[in-house]
């Protein structure tokens, strides 16, 4: 890895506080970019001299490989991110992503589950065990309180407040806020608590592997579909679908669009909004099935 983008995982860990995932993260981005650099220019590049033509063609670069315009748009963020790091520095003049565009990301809707899927998925998981009743409490609290994977296996246990049913929750650029969890989540929880065995006194997380050490956010992923497995739903579902399931949910109930942007933690409306055109096409399914003259 060359120096300056050593120089700037540094500053984000040291003086930004990222958190290891975010370092590797920006660690892959900045090391393709990298490479590209050295296949291109040799192994004496230096990136803080590339312009703006060579990061045009970088972009193409990436898109001629067949990465998804969200990745290449997560890479280029990240380059701007490196290039005003080292104008601030003063090792570049110019900031030469500041021009970037990123490729056009086709529009995704969110695929949610029907109440009725979220309630049979999550009654069929097995709680004969510690790690059952682990699973169910984890995958109740995820629905319940809307949360990201990130964000439920970052709880600790001072973090609950089961009496109130809230847990304190750590969201993106670790802002926090209070999320209600609800009932069954709060009943499962405290089922959790009572069988929850950490490997090493004073293990603060909430949820534990096998080995009684915190969960990773691969692993609930991996659990998610293993209890997908045998069940007449999408396989392509993830944990994260039952953020969205929330989301939609709470829309198709009445909530107002701003709390509901409050309860996901996110800092501006325009994200909350996709959730509305989920339930609108709800709304259209419902009426072409319903209606005489549809």
């Amino acid at each position: 890895m060359h120096r300056t983008i050593t120089a700037f995982l540094g500053y984000l860990r040291d003086e930004k506080g990222a958190s290891p995932h975010t370092l590797r993260s920006y660690g892959d981005d900045l090391g393709i970019f990298w490479r590209y650099l050295t296949e291109t220019l040799g192994d004496d590049a230096d990136p803080t001299e590339a312009d703006a033509k060579r990061l045009r063609a970088y972009s193409a670069w990436l898109s001629g490989r067949g990465y998804a315009a969200s990745t290449v748009a997560r890479r280029l963020a990240s380059l701007r991110s490196f290039y005003r790091y080292h104008r601030r520095q003063g090792a570049v003049q110019a900031d030469p992503a500041g021009g970037l565009r990123n490729p056009k990301q086709p529009t995704r809707l969110p695929q949610p589950l029907r109440v009725d899927q979220v309630v049979a998925l999550l009654d069929a998981i097995p709680t004969d065990d510690a790690l059952g009743v682990r699973d169910r409490a984890m995958f109740e609290t995820l629905y319940g309180g809307g949360l990201r994977v990130s964000e439920l296996v970052g709880l600790d246990l001072a973090d609950l407040n089961l009496d109130e049913g809230l847990a304190r929750v750590r969201g993106k650029g670790r802002r926090e806020r209070l999320s209600p969890i609800g009932p069954m989540a709060v009943s499962w929880l405290r089922h959790w608590l009572s069988v929850r065995h950490p490997e090493a006194v004073g293990e603060k997380a909430v949820f534990l592997n096998r080995y009684g050490r915190r969960l990773t956010t691969r692993s609930v992923g991996r659990l998610f579909e293993e209890h997908l497995k045998g069940r007449d739903l999408d396989l392509g579902s993830s944990p994260h679908t039952l953020r969205h399931s929330f989301a939609t949910h709470l829309l198709d109930s009445g909530a107002d669009l701003r709390s509901v942007q409050e309860l996901l933690g996110h800092r501006r409306l325009t994200t909350t909004q996709i959730y509305t055109h989920v339930s609108q096409e709800r709304l259209r399914d419902v009426y072409k099935e319903a209606h005489p003259r549809a």
